[in-house]
């Protein structure tokens, strides 16, 4: 039982490391390969709940997470970059070190959110639900912190990735609504993809300060 939680512990904790490799980037496929590493990851400690709670039904989670955030989305956007010519690199909105500190203290309000919440529930659920609230924290951060628009849809995917870890770390949830949250980060995806593409075509760029910049002078 204690390899059991500590196991799931350990992938639960990576996933949220890898959120901070996520927030240090500054190139774009840099940026792919850390999500991908992520989602990658998340399978590992989906697989893991199902096979530790004997849920069968998160295997299919855990399937739909490696398949498409780990391999089809990152593959999708780097064609994206490379099909559209995108500028690589990332101008975050603040420097990496500050965006890194907010990141630590958004960890620290996960846990003592969580704890205190959680005191009468076991110590799996407690500390999964704290990393899996800092990881969708730091999500937002990153949508907060990116002026390229592709970087906050990585950041809004790894936002989805905490839901998931929550979700699945308290004793899973219906696959209906896995599957309708596999179809609604399809749907999102599709819809920035098409969203990105747009701006491209009428700005040639993607950059959200420039189209402010666009928009102030249109005024």
């Amino acid at each position: 039982m204690e390899t059991s939680i500590d196991i799931s512990h350990f992938l639960a904790g990576a996933v949220l490391a890898l959120s901070f490799v996520l927030l240090y980037q500054a190139r774009l496929f840099a940026l792919f390969n850390a999500f991908a590493m992520q989602s990658i990851t998340l399978a590992l400690a989906v697989g893991w709940q199902a096979y530790s709670q004997g849920a069968s039904h998160l295997y299919i989670t855990a399937a739909l997470a490696l398949v498409m955030k780990g391999m089809i989305i990152p593959g999708a956007l780097r064609w994206v970059v490379v099909k559209m010519g995108i500028h690589r690199q990332i101008d975050p909105v603040v420097s990496v070190n500050l965006t890194l500190l907010l990141g630590v203290f958004l960890v620290i309000l996960s846990i003592m959110v969580v704890f205190p919440v959680a005191r009468m529930e076991g110590g799996i659920a407690r500390e999964d639900l704290a990393f899996a609230l800092s990881i969708i924290l730091l999500g937002m951060l990153m949508m907060i912190t990116r002026r390229n628009a592709i970087g906050q849809v990585i950041g809004f995917m790894s936002l989805e990735n905490g839901l998931i870890l929550a979700a699945t770390g308290a004793k899973g949830m219906p696959l209906v609504v896995e599957i309708s949250v596999a179809f609604s980060v399809l749907i999102a995806f599709f819809v920035f993809g098409v969203f990105i593409f747009r701006i491209r075509e009428h700005f040639d760029t993607i950059d959200v300060d420039a189209l402010s910049e666009m928009r102030g002078d249109a005024e």
